[in-house]
């Protein structure tokens, strides 16, 4: 018959300049590949390293048979969005359907004995089919390589990917490949990198095989197995009945300009294949955004104390949600590790041995591991409740951590005890007569002596128990206190790492409450239903006086709109108030909305600063506002914000005497009244 292909895909943890450990990587992928019976196997983007061609830096796909390199196809759409620089590192191949040829360097020329090959946008054609390549940002462009390569008769498409998570990004990313293959019919084959870059990604798989529209093989979005490898059996002949019948398709396909063709001597189908079991498809398989969480961040943490060679994790626990939640994806990440142990994964199991340095141990109780990696520390002060040092202690003794309880009152008093020393004055608390700033500074002393007291239990804690190792320091606030800046700049919010930096409180709330039924967590529920709270201000008759949302003059839910408005919108104060006048016209007067967004961006502005010191965090959401990578911004800003307020003030007057009493504004009414 010789129309049955068996192609494979794979998902690899590779680890820039690793190079040993990427290329065994890379080799175990291409032996499961051929265990498997597959003819073709599509690795990640940038498996291995550039090519230069030319003295010009490029991102390509080398594609070889059998000691032989076929074709060196560079990337044609670079990223340069967002988290990605590539233009910084990379050129764009710019020569549509065209080829030069490469000189080989000449420790390539001895292995595969070529002096040259095909350099540019071309496509193979084997003796049965014909392949093209797109690379991984190519997929999401206006006008995909895909498209003009399906119309020119290319059947298999594969895309070797670079593409990280965002929390419900995945999405976008099967659409895209099922409507390519949908609309052209055709093969498709994603691979993607897996795991954290050595920076604030994780690139979370997802490698897959489509046809036609339909999916024939997922990969695993999240999990520790360092390397994975799919296959399908898939019958070329469903491409071309599938095509022929889309009269469109064939007359655009009519008219389309032809690609340079490699013409290979290789054929992926055998002759003897009448008995050969086809693929079935299947319906993806999506995670919830709290099941993301619960997978995405914690095998993030895997990667970073594995590589990094120390002992465990340091984690302040307050009691209140977001610790709660860091804590949580600590547990689960030894949760995952117990697991892969279980199902054989001698890579973690050999890493884990390595972490807590005992040649002979194997985990098998998720309880027991986080005993080992994770100490928590309660730090008391005079303005600590005994609500939350009860739910820190019940929760570390639910998930097994080590945890630590102690006051940082003697640090603090010696610390201000140093000031009135040199000054002579004692500032006091405003619930003590003192002003605003006497009562900020008061807070953040509080705060940042609680950062140095983490930073040298995390050094000294294991050494005082006689075992060897530090320990990574974690953050805990999230991504919408970060967009505000309602944190203070060097407090325990200052770590090695944050899991939960790129994370709203509301889809934090959500993880919490998974967390408390999938891990049988009660002490989660205590949590979930008391008031967030720093408690740096003095306890009234012993009950919380301060919550953060009193604090802040805005609500987290609020934030979370203003963070996409600021960030995916690229609206300003003005455009900002214009969308929201519109949104919430049945909860808020104009005078309401103008107040909200001038108190968001006056407050916003001023705490920009804080963003350059933010400790790195695992990117989860497109409003990240990371000053290091994602979001480029000034940290320097007229915070009066003058002109775009001013704008704000006039559009409520005009508001106000058109609409009364104003319940508010329509679209509709709007637009007749500037008419008008």
């Amino acid at each position: 018959m010789g129309r049955k292909v068996t192609v494979a895909t794979c998902a690899l943890n590779q680890w820039a300049l690793d190079f040993e450990g990427n290329l065994q990587r890379i080799l175990k992928s291409i032996e499961i590949a051929k265990h498997k019976g597959a003819k073709y196997r599509l690795g990640p983007e940038l498996e291995i390293w550039p090519v230069m061609h030319r003295n010009v830096r490029y991102n390509c796909r080398v594609i070889f048979l059998n000691r032989k390199i076929l074709l060196i196809r560079p990337k044609m759409a670079l990223a340069n969005e967002g988290n990605y620089r590539e233009l910084r590192w990379f050129t764009p191949w710019s020569r549509s359907r065209q080829t030069e040829e490469y000189f080989l360097p000449r420790m390539i020329q001895d292995l595969t004995k070529q002096e040259t090959v095909p350099f540019g946008d071309a496509v193979l054609s084997t003796r049965d089919t014909c392949i093209g390549s797109e690379v991984c940002e190519e997929l999401w462009t206006p006008h995909s390589p895909h498209v003009d390569m399906g119309l020119d008769g290319v059947e298999i498409f594969t895309n070797a990917s670079g593409s990280h998570h965002v929390l419900r990004k995945a999405h976008a990313r099967v659409d895209l490949v099922t409507m390519a293959t949908t609309k052209n019919g055709g093969i498709y084959l994603l691979a993607n990198q897996k795991g954290c870059d050595g920076d604030r990604l994780y690139y979370d798989g997802c490698a897959l095989i489509a046809m036609n529209g339909s999916i024939f093989a997922q990969g695993s979005q999240f999990s520790l197995d360092d390397v994975e490898v799919l296959t399908a059996t898939l019958d070329l002949e469903d491409v071309r009945s599938y095509r022929a019948e889309i009269s469109s398709r064939n007359l655009a396909a009519s008219r389309v300009s032809p690609y340079p063709r490699v013409k290979v001597d290789f054929a992926l189908s055998s002759r003897e294949d009448l008995l050969e079991p086809l693929s079935e498809p299947i319906e993806w398989k999506y995670h919830s955004p709290a099941e993301e969480i619960s997978l995405g961040p914690a095998c993030w943490l895997w990667d970073f104390l594995r590589r990094s060679q120390q002992a465990g994790f340091f984690l302040s626990l307050s009691g209140g949600v977001d610790s709660a939640a860091t804590a949580c994806l600590v547990y689960s990440m030894c949760h995952q590790v117990c697991e892969a142990v279980k199902h054989g994964n001698q890579e973690v199991l050999a890493d884990i041995r390595s972490i807590v340095h005992q040649t002979g141990y194997t985990p098998r109780d998720p309880r027991e591991l986080c005993g080992r990696l994770l100490t928590t520390c309660y730090m008391a002060s005079e303005n600590s409740s005994r609500g939350t040092c009860d739910r820190a202690r019940e929760l570390a003794q639910q998930i097994g951590s080590h945890h630590i309880g102690l006051s940082i009152d003697p640090a603090v008093k010696a610390v201000m005890g140093i000031f009135s020393l040199v000054t002579g004055r004692s500032p006091a608390f405003a619930v003590h007569g003192g002003s605003s700033r006497e009562n900020l500074a008061l807070q953040n002393v509080q705060a940042r002596v609680r950062m140095v007291v983490a930073y040298l239990f995390a050094q000294l804690s294991l050494w005082s128990r006689g075992a060897p190792g530090g320990l990574l320091v974690l953050g805990s606030a999230n991504v919408d206190e970060s967009l505000l800046g309602y944190l203070t700049k060097y407090d325990c919010s200052s770590a090695d790492i944050n899991p939960i930096g790129g994370i709203s409180k509301t889809d934090l709330r959500a993880f919490v409450q998974l967390c408390r039924e999938r891990f049988q967590l009660p002490a989660l529920q205590s949590i979930l239903e008391a008031p967030a709270t720093a408690e740096l201000e003095p306890l009234a008759d012993g009950q919380v006086s301060q919550t953060d949302e009193e604090d802040m003059g805005v609500t987290y839910s609020e934030l979370s709109v203003y963070g996409r408005l600021r960030k995916v919108a690229k609206t300003g104060p003005y455009s900002m108030f214009c969308r929201l006048l519109v949104l919430w016209k049945d909860t808020c007067s104009p005078r309401q909305v103008a107040d909200k967004v001038k108190r968001f961006f006056s407050k916003y502005s001023a705490n920009r600063h804080k963003m350059t010191t933010l400790t790195p965090a695992y990117h989860a959401e497109s409003y990240s506002p990371d000053d290091n990578r994602f979001d480029l911004r000034p940290f320097l800003y007229n915070t009066r914000w003058p002109w775009q307020f001013r704008c704000i003030e006039n559009q409520v007057k005009w508001a106000d005497a058109a609409f009364l009493p104003a319940k508010y504004l329509s679209r509709k009414h709007q637009l007749i009244s500037i008419e008008d």
